[in-house]
């Protein structure tokens, strides 16, 4: 058992009430880490945050000098990448290649925004006469409360650090219950980077430390990943604070196979879209509409390749597909299929636990015979759950992929470029992939649509959340005015 506390001002710090709460391994079932659960911490953190931000020489750096230490930050991740994908691994299930992957590309989002840290600027604005002299100036938010999700957490809490870290704010994170441990060790790395005391600050604990950080008054934005029921309490908590919110949320992306595409690709992706990450991301292409002319083959396909996705050891480079992540998420995704299953659904591969390793194994599903109307096509599952349809008439996708409170993403798959571009313009998402899935870029804006949230993560957008205008008059005349004399 290993004992992590919370780390504020740069400083690990133990809970004064000795509350704790334990993380397991989703493979082994091994209670490995505890970790502070204690929300009086949040105001501490907050505190913290606060000072750094008002006194700290952090929001006041030149921003190439923020460039430096956050360019240092991201080396010093790629210098640990092997051991927190490890850690990542034995905290959610997720494959190692998949964790280590996730931990060696962490570097190149602190580069790209350093790379704008020192390039955040304003302008002059048109005066209404030769009186003025009008400039803006775009300035750090503030403290921000950044609440992260336990299926990516270093990429995940990266998406936000970079761009609030180049913008000059300090914050407060609270990562997910499930899996806290990296995000503590993240902290104690930018520390060793120069990183100043209170700008980065992390809480570990269960739902009281969340609500009390989202309705903390101390705060000045809040950015969250994860699921529409939290993010509700969420933005209706930081409402009554008057403080704006990032929400980046699930989905219930369609994939779109036509009768012209690339089947190879297409089965690939398909597969990649659902079962990569054990279909335990925002963005799982969870359901499938492939023309009618080519559905059996591609169905045919699917379910060989799902047969032969090798489960086990996530930390074993030879398993291509890990457990889920907890107990719940298990009975929560095995419930929907069994419901899915009473709808008229029909299991063409998996739907239930693997016959020899048990536990949190779910294995690959591929669920026919459903429609619009069926739950599981409707509702996220978070799971390995492929719902697969037909289609005939090109003009009723639009409605079949846009039926859904979700907006997310969606794949096209097609050699028809004007097709591809056309339906691209008509599906109600925040990104469109053709001919691939699942990438995603520093450089590139990422959010959702509909029930999927609002706000985006990545790209300059991403900074535009941690910055705030301000504008300035500057009388020139030399004139004084007296308000009460007319003329």
């Amino acid at each position: 058992m290993q004992t992590y506390g919370n780390r504020i001002n740069n400083v690990e710090v133990m809970p004064d009430d000795d509350r704790w709460l334990t993380t397991s391994n989703p493979f082994s079932g091994e209670v490995w880490a505890r970790v502070p659960d204690s929300p009086a911490a949040v105001d501490a953190a907050v505190a913290a945050a606060r000072q750094a931000f008002d006194h700290g020489p952090w929001p006041h750096m030149a921003g190439h000098e923020r460039a430096t230490i956050m360019r240092k930050l991201g080396a010093l991740l790629t210098e640990n990448a092997e051991h927190l994908g490890v850690l990542e691994s034995r905290d959610n299930g997720k494959i190692i290649r998949e964790t280590a992957a996730q931990a060696k590309g962490l570097q190149s989002y602190y580069d790209f925004f350093a790379g704008m840290a020192d390039k955040i600027g304003g302008e002059v604005l048109p005066s209404p006469n030769a009186n003025f002299l009008i400039y803006t100036e775009k300035v750090p938010k503030g403290v921000v409360g950044a609440i992260v999700p336990w299926n990516s957490p270093l990429m995940l809490l990266t998406w936000k650090l970079a761009p609030l870290l180049a913008a000059g704010c300090t914050v407060v994170v609270k990562p997910s219950d499930i899996t806290p441990v990296t995000a503590l060790l993240l902290a104690d790395i930018a520390a060793q980077a120069g990183v100043p005391a209170g700008v980065i600050n992390v809480v570990t604990g269960g739902v009281e430390v969340g609500s009390r950080l989202s309705s903390h008054k101390g705060l000045d934005k809040i950015t969250f990943t994860g699921g529409g029921p939290t993010a509700r309490h969420i933005a209706t908590a930081a409402a009554q604070n008057l403080i704006p919110t990032v929400l980046e949320l699930g989905g219930k992306s369609p994939q779109i196979v036509f009768a012209d595409a690339d089947k190879d690709a297409a089965v690939n992706g398909l597969l990649a879209g659902i079962f990569a990450a054990g279909g335990q991301t925002c963005v799982a292409g969870s359901r499938a509409y492939v023309h009618h002319s080519i559905y059996d083959e591609v169905v045919a396909r699917l379910v060989k390749r799902a047969n032969e996705i090798v489960m086990g050891n996530p930390a074993e480079l030879a398993t291509e597909m890990g457990p889920v992540a907890s107990d719940a998420q298990r009975e929560r995704i095995l419930g929907m299929i069994e419901k899915a299953k009473a709808e008229g659904a029909v299991v063409e591969a998996g739907g239930c636990l693997d016959a020899e390793l048990g536990g949190r194994f779910i294995r690959p599903t591929i669920l026919s015979n459903v429609t619009n109307q069926t739950s599981i096509v409707q509702e996220e599952v978070f799971g390995p759950v492929l719902a697969i349809m037909k289609f005939t008439n090109d003009d009723d996708i639009t409605a079949l992929a846009n039926d859904s409170e979700f907006g997310l993403a969606a794949g096209i798959w097609t050699k028809d470029i004007q097709r591809a571009h056309s339906l691209a313009k008509q599906l109600r998402v925040g990104t469109v992939w053709i001919n691939t899935y699942r990438a995603v870029s520093y450089a590139v804006p990422f959010g959702g649509f509909k029930q999927s949230g609002y706000g985006k993560d990545n790209g300059l957008m991403a900074m535009e959340a941690f910055l705030e205008t301000r504008t300035t008059w500057v009388e020139l005349s030399g004139a004084t005015r007296d308000p009460f004399v007319l003329g």
